[in-house]
């Protein structure tokens, strides 16, 4: 194999590697949004439910009137 013959599948190799590394930090980036909606929709979840509990209590001790 000549010297431009090896050139060219290194350049190929590398440009491979970093397509993959590219892929894979999307993917990396479209888990960690993932988990940040999820996070951010079960912090909503219990704040409406430490709201709804707080209701609750006023309206059975009568401070809800």
């Amino acid at each position: 194999m000549d010297n431009s013959k090896m050139g060219f599948s290194a350049g190929q190799a590398k440009g491979q590697a970093q397509e993959k590394t590219s892929q894979m930090m999307d993917k990396a980036a479209s888990t960690a949004q993932s988990a940040r909606d999820s996070m951010q929709e079960a912090g909503q979840q219990m704040k409406a439910k430490a709201q709804g509990a707080a209701e609750a209590v006023k309206n059975a001790t009568g401070m809800n009137n």
